[in-house]
Order: C-alpha cells, then structure tokens, then sequence
C-alpha cells in the first residue's frame, strides 16, 4: 500500500507457448524464469497482494510452489494466441471480488525486473499524479532512420518528413519493453488500453532489457545469467 492506496500485482502466464514449449516454467539460472517475477514482485513492499492467472496446470502448480497466490483458473477462450490482454486483466480483476486502487501487470518474459525497478515505477506514478505508468527503453535506432520497405528495395520514412542521415542527429525514441504496466483501475477500466495519451513511460534505472519470447531471447538471458551481468 502507498499514500492508503492499494496496489494488486498480476503475473499473467499462459500455458500456450509454441516459440518455446512450456516458456513461462523453462529453466533460467536454475530456476522457472516465472520465479524471477514472483520473487521480484514478493521482494515489493509496496504491493499488497500477488496473483496468477494462468490457464496451465503445472505453471499453476509451480507458481502456488513459490509463494504466489492462484485463486482462479484462467478459462481456455482467455488462453489463445489471439486473445487481447486487456481481457486477462479484466477477467482476473472481476474474479478476485477485490476491489483495488492500483492494477501492476508483471510478465514473466522480463525476468530481469527487481523489487527496485517495480518501487521506482509505484514512486513515479504517485509523484507524477498519473493515471498509467509503462516502462521504456530507448531503442538503438531513432524514426528518422527507421523505414519501410517494399517489394522492390525502395524506403519510406516511418515517421513521414523525418529523416536523419546520422544517428547522432535522429531524436532519441523509447518503446515499451513489457517489464512494468501500472495503472488506476478505474482509468484501466474505463481507456482498456495502456496506449493512451495519458500514459507515461519510465525508464527503469540499470534496467536489462530481455523479453523472452523465441528461443534465442532465452539463450541470451541464459548467457547473463551464467556471466553475472545481472547482478
């Protein structure tokens, strides 16, 4: 809880993963890669209760291991590959019979989230007064040197009239990296969507930006593991 206001976390972690089988519970560094996000998020003192939705049995069975509380099964229309992730969340809001200020959506691909970056995100919203707060990273390339490309090899400016000839002269862009999604439930009710031009983005300090979600994404988290470059 901060400023009296509550704060329930979401892990949502299906079991349909065909990139990598099982993705949610492969092993990283000895452990489920969900563990990272259910140890992360156990670590918050800010938060005020941890759930799962999941569809999976053995990813249920392996989060109620570690401590998280499952107190749902997510239902099999809510667990395809097409199914909009706003209708997870509203789903487990509505099931909890909970009511709750604050909404942190954590996904399981971004092992490398901490406690810490999860206290700045829940310090920032509160500071900033904002409704929706998502965490960024910069992106290696600006949009005046993003383009598209047709059938023939000829470009077009993604952004139209910008063009940078060099990096040093594009304007630095961000995208969502996945790692943290906070928002006012009420907001999150009403908008569905943490694209808004209300939202603000954090950039998360010493943050490792890995999403998980094809099989060399996981090898290279595998390689930070085993070097220590995340500690």
């Amino acid at each position: 809880m901060v400023k009296g206001k509550t704060i329930l976390a979401l892990i949502t972690a299906r079991g349909g993963s065909k990139g990598i089988p099982q993705k949610n519970i492969a092993d990283l560094g000895g452990k489920p890669l969900i563990a990272w996000t259910i140890e992360a998020a156990k670590k918050s003192a800010h938060i005020d209760r941890l759930v799962l939705s999941s569809d999976d049995p053995e990813i249920i069975r392996v989060a109620k291991q570690l401590g998280c509380e499952v107190p749902f099964v997510r239902p099999a229309e809510l667990a395809l590959d097409n199914t909009p992730s706003m209708d997870v969340i509203l789903h487990a809001l509505d099931s909890l019979g909970t009511q709750y200020d604050y909404l942190l959506l954590l996904q399981p691909t971004s092992p490398f989230r901490t406690a810490q970056h999860i206290h700045e995100a829940i310090e920032f919203l509160f500071k900033t007064s904002a409704d929706s707060v998502v965490s960024i990273s910069p992106v290696k390339k600006g949009p005046g040197l993003i383009f598209y490309a047709s059938a023939d090899g000829s470009l077009t400016p993604v952004v139209e009239g910008l063009h940078a000839t060099r990096r040093q002269d594009s304007k630095p862009a961000f995208e969502y990296n996945g790692a943290i999604y906070l928002s006012h439930v009420p907001y999150l009710r009403k908008k569905r969507s943490y694209k808004t031009p209300e939202t603000r983005g954090i950039e998360l300090s010493n943050f490792i930006d890995v999403d998980i979600d094809e099989p060399k994404d996981l090898a290279y988290a595998r390689y930070i593991v085993e070097k220590n470059l995340h500690l």
